[in-house]
């Protein structure tokens, strides 16, 4: 293990097998909530094994009508081996989306904005007049057109650029030197950047920062005690993981990482129980009046720039089933941890999930979390 001159924590992975990546006789045995009354072999042998290659460890929650299962598995830091602490903490990347998309339609509900207005009604300073046919809406469904910036995305750049602080008006600026993608509404593209605007949005209709609406909306009021917006501060407060990624021959500790490129998008930190009794408040209408908490269950008539269909709504992605069950889930991925939220339409099936994946913003699934959701499908 080395620490560099600019401070990143890195362990060979030569060392790392020694401290149990990749070593099944190293791995910790998953410890399984007693909070829970729900049995699941499958579940316990999905996130079974950690640490390995692809994660240091995982925190899953299920719920079923039958009643829920949780449990964690490997370590929260490979230089101790010491287990995932209970209530760990852990970067949720965009499933930030979700609160947003909801502070939103309350505003709606409250008829402080409408989802059809411009929004340079609102943020007259912030999109140029080219930019007037962008609606509220279309933020929030990805289907604004809205460029995003032009930044290196490979690793290297980032680890350097971790500790940089961005504004949100700085974001806007430098993603606007690009040309949009397309008219507004006219295909679906899911990026940071109508979320991004979307908090300034709530800033400037409220008076207030978009973390303080978040709080006195969603988690005050829901007694989620351990999610927040952590603004400035690079660290997670509280009980929780390391996070690691893969760099060359070298895995680094990436858990002090400052969010503030993601802002509204992806920089909330939670907890697998919080993010349950979250999305269970979400989807059955005690967060988002009815009269706008379908706009969160509707999808573009248009294409995706792939292609296909149109998969994203007001802050929540479908996946239809082989049965033509469609699940409404949200998913995100921050260096050092893959989280994702999901349910059946009425709530009742729900499933939530953390793992610190040494490949987060790999493309796909990691092993473990496609572990996960098969094991959680088999459950219901």
């Amino acid at each position: 293990m080395e620490i560099n001159k600019v401070g990143i924590v890195a362990v060979s992975v030569a060392s790392a097998l020694v401290l149990g990546v990749g070593s099944p006789a190293a791995a910790v045995r998953p410890r399984v909530s007693t909070i829970c009354s729900l049995e699941s072999a499958g579940m316990g042998q999905a996130i079974a094994g950690l640490p390995d290659d692809a994660a240091t460890s995982a925190q899953v929650r299920v719920t079923t009508a039958a009643g829920c299962w949780e449990g964690a598995s490997g370590v929260a830091d490979l230089r101790t081996n010491a287990p995932v602490p209970a209530h760990a903490r852990f970067r949720i990347g965009s499933v930030t989306k979700v609160f947003t998309a909801a502070v939103v339609l309350q505003l709606a509900a409250e008829n402080r904005l409408s989802l059809d207005d411009s929004v340079r009604r609102h943020l007259p300073g912030v999109l140029p007049a080219s930019y007037s046919g962008v609606t509220v809406r279309q933020l929030l469904n990805h289907t604004s057109g809205l460029p995003s910036p032009a930044l290196p995305d490979d690793i290297a750049w980032a680890l350097a650029h971790r500790y940089d602080v961005w504004t949100p008006e700085r974001i806007v600026r430098t993603a606007l030197r690009n040309p949009r993608e397309f008219g507004p509404g006219d295909e679906q593209h899911y990026t940071n950047m109508g979320y991004i605007v979307a908090g300034m949005l709530i800033e400037k209709i409220t008076g207030h920062s978009y973390g303080g609406e978040v709080r006195r909306r969603i988690t005050g009021p829901l007694g989620l005690r351990d999610t927040y917006v952590p603004g400035l501060d690079p660290a997670i407060r509280g009980p929780h993981a390391h996070g690691y990624q893969v760099v060359g021959s070298t895995l680094v500790d990436v858990t002090k990482w400052s969010q503030t490129l993601t802002p509204a998008a992806g920089d909330m930190i939670s907890t697998v129980a919080d993010l349950d009794v979250f999305t269970e408040a979400l989807f059955t209408g005690r967060v988002v009046p009815a009269s706008l908490l379908e706009e969160m269950f509707t999808l573009p008539a248009v294409k995706d720039v792939s292609g296909g269909p149109a998969t994203h709504s007001a802050g929540l992605e479908a996946t239809t089933l082989p049965t033509g069950e469609v699940l409404w889930a949200k998913s995100g991925a921050r260096y050092g941890y893959s989280s994702a939220i999901g349910a059946s339409r009425d709530g009742g099936f729900r499933l939530i999930y953390s793992v610190t994946s040494t490949d987060a913003k790999g493309e796909g699934q990691t092993v473990t979390a496609e572990r996960i959701i098969y094991a959680a499908l088999g459950m219901r």
